[in-house]
Order: structure tokens, then sequence, then C-alpha cells
């Protein structure tokens, strides 16, 4: 397999104008928690898979012992009568070359059912043990950007300073060559663990621009259980008077 294959599972149907949402892993996993959230509430159907020899060499392991290779997949939800496609997934790629060549795959993609608009979705690490209800943005566009500044999107100048790396800097970008209007939405959080808390603002914020409304219990909880964890580990540092846990210039320059 030389080239990143699509394996189609459905055939012969038709999207009017669907919104393309991207959470990948990154950050704080903000984005792939949200986009899995809102795939299981509206009960979005699997249509497209994507394998590449750009992800990571490895299975992954089934409840029941049986193993699948690394995808990312793409499904199909609707909600308040609008036809919704969200890509998500197990990695993004490990080289730069993959990050182009998939990046071009998903946009042939979003052109084919006559995407008009792109949201990715990441987190936008801050270094500290504490969430912010703050959802940072970035646009290819300044019409978008006046569009969506009412939804309480913060638009920081030349933010994020080392710019964004991945799946969801390149999307927004490239898609603007391609005359699809995309934005960037970023939820502020630690950086270095999974935050179910900044996914949660994120969500929020999201819903509202769609017009659509889920459940989030179990996001909920599991914002809840990862603050459980904070809180110890802010006591134990405390008491070992560390000094604040800052992240690499590497770190702060990747927004997944």
């Amino acid at each position: 397999m030389q080239q990143s294959t699509l394996v189609r599972l459905k055939e012969g149907f038709e999207l009017n104008k669907p919104i393309l949402v991207v959470g990948l892993p990154g950050v704080g996993l903000v984005g792939k928690l949200v986009a899995e959230h809102l795939v299981d509430e509206l009960e979005a159907e699997k249509i497209m898979e994507v394998y590449s020899p750009h992800f990571p060499p490895q299975v992954l392991v089934n409840k029941d012992c049986t193993v699948r290779p690394v995808s990312n997949i793409i499904y199909y939800g609707k909600a308040n009568g609008n036809d919704i496609l969200f890509l998500v997934g197990d990695h993004q790629s490990t080289t730069s070359q993959g990050h182009y060549e998939l990046c071009s795959l998903y946009l042939d993609i979003a052109e084919e059912f006559g995407v008009p608009r792109i949201y990715t979705l990441g987190g936008y690490p801050t270094g500290k043990l504490t969430s912010e209800e703050t959802v940072l943005g970035v646009a290819n566009n300044t019409k978008l950007i006046e569009e969506i500044k009412e939804y309480g999107i913060e638009f920081r100048e030349s933010e994020p300073n080392g710019g964004i790396v991945g799946a969801s800097g390149l999307l927004v970008a490239f898609s603007g060559m391609r005359g699809i209007d995309a934005a960037c939405l970023m939820g502020m959080t630690p950086g270095y663990l999974m935050d179910p808390k900044s996914a949660q603002f994120l969500l929020k914020v999201l819903c509202k621009m769609l017009g659509i409304e889920v459940n989030t219990d179990s996001l909920k909880k599991k914002a809840e259980e990862m603050e459980n964890i904070l809180e110890k580990l802010k006591e134990k540092e405390e008491q070992q008077t560390l000094p604040e846990i800052k992240p690499t210039e590497e770190d702060l320059r990747y927004i997944g």
C-alpha cells in the first residue's frame, strides 16, 4: 500500500451542503472528544474508512481480542434538518508528507459532497492545571471571522503564536484555496492530559453554531472524573512546591 486508501462503505447517496466537522486526535484530545460525542448522540452512520501508511504501524485490539488496523473514519449524521459529516479517527499522520496527502484526500471528499464549510476542532495548550471557558479561533477569511465571533469565539492577533501543526491547521488553509469556508476552534487545555472539561466548553459553542442540542451527560461525567485527578495533581504540586509545568515550544505549536 503505497498511498492512503479510501474505503467507501455506502454508495449512491446525496447530501445537501453538509458541514464537515473534523475531530482528530490532538492536544488534550479536545477535538476528538467533541466530534466523537456528537457522532454518538446523533447516531451518525459510518460511510467511509481511510487507511494510510502514514499512520503508526500498529493494530488496535477489540474487546473480543480480534484486531483492526489504525484508521480514520467519516460519519454522516443529521441534526436540525441539516446534513453533517464527521471526520474522526485513531491517529493523525506521523509524517509531514502524510499530513499533506491526507488533507488533500479529505478536501477531495469535501468537494465531492459539496461541503460549503469546515470546522476543525482542537486544543490550545496553556501548560497550567486550570481550565478556561474560552474557545480560540482562526479562519481562512475575515468574513467568516466576523460571523462566528457572535458565538463568543475569541480571535487574538497572531495567535496561536507558533502556528498550528497538523490537520486542524492545514485543512483550514487549503480549504480556502478550494473556495470552502473553514475555521479552527480550539478549547483551552493544560495540554498534557485528556481534557473533557475543555471539550464541554467547545461542544457548547459548536452546538450553538450548528443550532442543535445534544445530551452532554457522558462528557460531563468524564469531566468530573478528570477534575478529581487535576485536584489531586494540584495538591501534590503545592505540597512539593513544584515549579509550574510549562509545555515545550513544540507542544505550543501542535494544536491538534
